[in-house]
This record gives structure tokens, sequence and C-alpha cells, in this order.
């Protein structure tokens, strides 16, 4: 996965320098050297100081990376996380990339401390989804993790998910938990299978065949939820999903389910405000 990351970090540089970042090389002499603080501006979770550090130093390897305040740390207004030396050109150059990430992995970051400080007392773990940020998968879901949170799946490769189209397209549960056992005893591969339900028919149905290690509740109400958890009985892992907030999350954890999956958490999150400046 490092070299996911790698790849992720060249492309961005090679889609905002191009044939050089012209401003900069125009106006600082290639041997000016100089400091840069990166100065928190709102309440949060910090993430990324350590990409943030991988950013920098490949982008020019002496470059000197002092930092005060590490990944999971709550942060507020004034707070400086780290403090930056080298060659001036490498300092505005590496600028934007490095907060780009920051923030964005601060927020997801402080998006899923919220959630998971709003589930303290429960046994139920907040998970995240696929839906990412194409490319900075890693980052999110690392943030994530950051926050408190879990990772679900990282992709379509480390687990079976048996979701809604797939039950349907398979013609029925019945065929599609078969399929996946068998594809993965002929593959040899060990994953975990998960399925979704979107009533108590399908529930049965699974219950009656078994062969998954988790189900999944798709769009059902904290009641049914409750009725759903006490019929599984504790036989496979539990997971609700589907429409749930941050103002209802407690009352499906209240139920007893193990995981709840929220999309939120990576989707549609504001970047946290920090800026990169010189000192």
């Amino acid at each position: 996965m490092n070299e996911l990351i790698d790849r992720l970090i060249d492309l961005a540089f090679a889609e905002d320098i191009g044939d050089g970042d012209h401003t900069t090389l125009s106006c600082i002499p290639a041997d000016a050297m100089g400091k840069s603080k990166l100065l928190i501006k709102e309440e949060g979770v910090l993430a990324g100081i350590e990409i943030a550090k991988e950013i920098f130093h490949r982008f020019d390897p002496e470059m000197k990376v002092e930092v005060f305040i590490n990944d999971g740390a709550e942060v507020k207004p004034g707070d400086v996380a780290m403090v930056v030396e080298g060659k001036v050109q490498s300092l505005l150059q590496t600028e934007r990339l490095m907060l780009n990430v920051m923030q964005r992995m601060s927020g997801i970051a402080t998006m899923t401390r919220k959630y998971v400080k709003r589930l303290e007392g429960t046994k139920t773990r907040v998970l995240d989804t696929r839906k990412t940020t194409p490319g900075m998968r890693m980052l999110e879901k690392e943030a994530v993790k950051i926050g408190g949170g879990v990772n679900h799946r990282i992709g379509l490769f480390d687990m079976i998910l048996l979701k809604d189209n797939h039950i349907d397209f398979a013609g029925g549960i019945k065929n599609a938990i078969e399929r996946a056992k068998n594809y993965c005893k002929e593959k040899g591969k060990n994953l975990k299978i998960e399925i979704e339900v979107r009533n108590f028919d399908e529930l049965q149905q699974v219950l009656d065949l078994g062969g998954v290690d988790r189900i999944m509740f798709d769009n059902f109400t904290p009641e049914q939820t409750r009725k759903a958890v006490e019929m599984v009985g504790g036989r496979f892992e539990t997971e609700s999903s589907g429409g749930i907030t941050f103002d209802t999350i407690r009352s499906y954890a209240e139920c007893g389910v193990d995981f709840i999956s929220v999309g939120a958490l990576t989707h549609s999150v504001k970047g946290l405000d920090m800026s990169f400046k010189a000192c």
C-alpha cells in the first residue's frame, strides 16, 4: 500500500507543478533557505503528519521537519503542529499538496472522532465505506483510524460483501452465499463474507443457511434493528447501514449492533482550516 501512496504523491506533484513552479522559480533564488510553520486555525483532530513528512522528503530529501503535535491529537487555533526548514523553493512547491492532504485527513479524523464520542458507552464501532476520493482512499481510511474509527474493507479485493445487486443478479441469497464460498475454496482465498439483508425474510434465509461472517441490516429502523440483533443472537457479527446520521446513530448502537458504517466520514467532510506560513 505504500506504493499506492508514493504514486499518489508523484501524480499530485505532476498535476500541480507540471514543467515548473514559474512563480517561485522566477522570484526566489535557488540557494535561499527558510522555515515555515504549520499553523492550526480551527479546533479538530490532527491527521496527516506522517504523510506530510513523506511529501517533504520525497520532493527534497534535505528538508528538515520538526513535529510538535502528532497524529490523533486534538488541536485548537494558534497551535503550531510542525516547523519545516529547507530551501525556500522547496517550501513553496510542497506547501499546497501538504495542506491539501492534511486538511482533508484532519477533517475526516475530526468527523470520525465526533461519531466515536457519540457512541461512548456502547459496544458499537464506527466503520468507514468505499465512498472515498478516487486515488486518496488509503489516506482517507488512515484518517478514519486516526480519529478512532475502524476500516471496513479497503477495496473489492480484501473481503466479500454480497450486496442487494449481487444477490439479485445471482438469483437469491442461497446462490450468492454458496457461490461466494465455492469461489473462495477454488481460489484458495481466506476472505470474510458479509451479506446485506433488506428485510426479516432475507435475514431468516441467511440464519438458516449460515456460511457468512457478518450480516448487514440495510435501511432498518432502530426498532427493526433491535429485533434483528435478537434474531442473530450473537451467531454472526452485525452491522447497520443506510441513512444513519449523527443524530440517529446512538439509537442504532443501543440496539446492540456490532458495527455501524457511515459514508459521511469520507464523502462529505469539510477540511480542517490550517495554513503554512513563513517563520
